[in-house]
């Protein structure tokens, strides 16, 4: 069994909840997809500019699963070349192309802001 006990109110929270249950906090995430996309752009290594034009983004918000999540559109030969530059790839002569982190550099600072503006709507 797990039990706890709280002193205080729990009004804030509570507020907070109700403000989720209305989907109103989560207009919010409109605006960080699109920050999200804006970033992922600019920070894709560019030779043709196609992989970083082909970033686009979905919020899901299903009873109390809300999500954002970024796909990218440009696939060469059923090969996604987002994750190809991400994670590297080998060559049809044998060699192999070093995967470049560009994606988490850009993606972690956005969670970050993300869970720092929660919990400050939290804690009013």
């Amino acid at each position: 069994m797990i039990t706890f006990k709280a002193k205080g109110s729990f009004a804030n929270t509570e507020a907070f909840l109700r403000s989720l249950q209305k989907e109103e906090a989560f207009k919010v995430l409109e605006r960080y997809a699109q920050e999200g996309v804006a970033a992922l752009a600019n920070a894709t290594p560019r030779d043709s500019g196609e992989t970083a034009n082909s970033w686009t983004y979905e919020i899901v918000n299903k009873r109390g699963d809300h999500r954002i999540i970024f796909h990218n559109s440009h696939v060469e030969d059923g090969r996604p070349i987002a994750i190809l530059i991400q994670y590297g790839h080998g060559t049809r002569n044998g060699g192999y192309v070093q995967g470049r982190d560009y994606i988490n550099p850009v993606i972690q600072p956005l969670f970050e802001r993300i869970a720092r503006d929660v919990w400050k709507a939290v804690n009013k």
